[in-house]
């Protein structure tokens, strides 16, 4: 048992799985369910909204039970569909149902940039399994990195910045469209805007935050690899060239003897 479960520890795609679960039961379920709801079972904005609220309402009650811990993202899930819920009970017309959709993307780009006043980001949650790759060395590099360098320190809460950014202006681009275009015009077009939105988030952010933190990371573990593999064999290589001086042995032939 403890054989098998070491192995499946070891596996270099288990720690990444873990660290995103929280971000797939937080935010991806509760998002997902509600547009299933609503479109594939046709209930109303109400109910979808509802319904898609049980589970990060369950997360929050269990966090704040199991570790006297609030869970963040959960708690911002629930948040934002007490919004979208209040919002829908006041919307009487197509415009400005419409229009509250826009909530959720206005709530959590405000929340990730408020986040930024904080020791850790919002995004660093979904950032840094990518850029560790859920391993110890990299995590321990991270950690490293997080407290000596500000270079790095930018960078993650920059990563923040762009998707908070995007999101917020998404939501004002929707919320205007809602109320100059033609309604017909956008049941598509806010779909489209925000696909557009957060690919222009993922590839911004990716190329200017996380592929270098993830270089930046990988010398820093390759450092620590190389200092930790010569504190290991000098004191070794040391002791062969004390045994080879008392043996009469020129220390520069402990080199040409291997």
């Amino acid at each position: 048992m403890s054989q098998h479960k070491t192995a499946a520890e070891g596996t270099p795609g288990n720690p990444l799985v873990r660290s995103l679960v929280p971000l797939i039961v937080d935010a991806g379920i509760p998002i997902a369910s509600y547009y299933v709801l609503s479109d594939g079972f046709g209930l109303g904005t109400v109910a979808a909204l509802g319904w898609s609220s049980v589970v990060p309402a369950l997360r929050t009650v269990w966090g704040l039970v199991r570790s006297r811990a609030v869970n963040g993202l959960a708690l911002l899930m629930l948040v934002v569909n007490v919004v979208g819920l209040a919002t829908s009970v006041v919307a009487g017309d197509a415009r400005l149902m419409m229009a509250k959709d826009s909530a959720v993307s206005s709530t959590i780009g405000i929340v990730i940039l408020l986040s930024l006043r904080s020791r850790r980001p919002l995004m660093t949650a979904g950032l840094k399994p990518w850029v560790t790759k859920g391993s110890p060395a990299g995590n321990a590099a991270w950690d490293r990195l997080l407290a000596s360098s500000e270079r790095f320190r930018r960078a993650e809460r920059r990563f923040s910045a762009i998707w908070g950014g995007a999101l917020l202006t998404e939501c004002v681009l929707k919320v205007v469209g809602a109320y100059t275009l033609p309604v017909h015009t956008m049941v598509w077009l806010g779909t489209v805007l925000t696909v557009v939105f957060i690919l222009l988030a993922m590839v911004i952010a990716g190329g200017s935050c996380a592929e270098p933190m993830e270089k930046m990371v990988k010398a820093e573990s390759e450092r620590a690899s190389g200092t930790a593999s010569g504190a290991a064999t000098g004191p070794a290589q040391d002791a062969k060239n004390a045994a080879y001086a008392a043996a009469g042995a020129p220390a520069a032939a402990v080199g040409s003897a291997e």
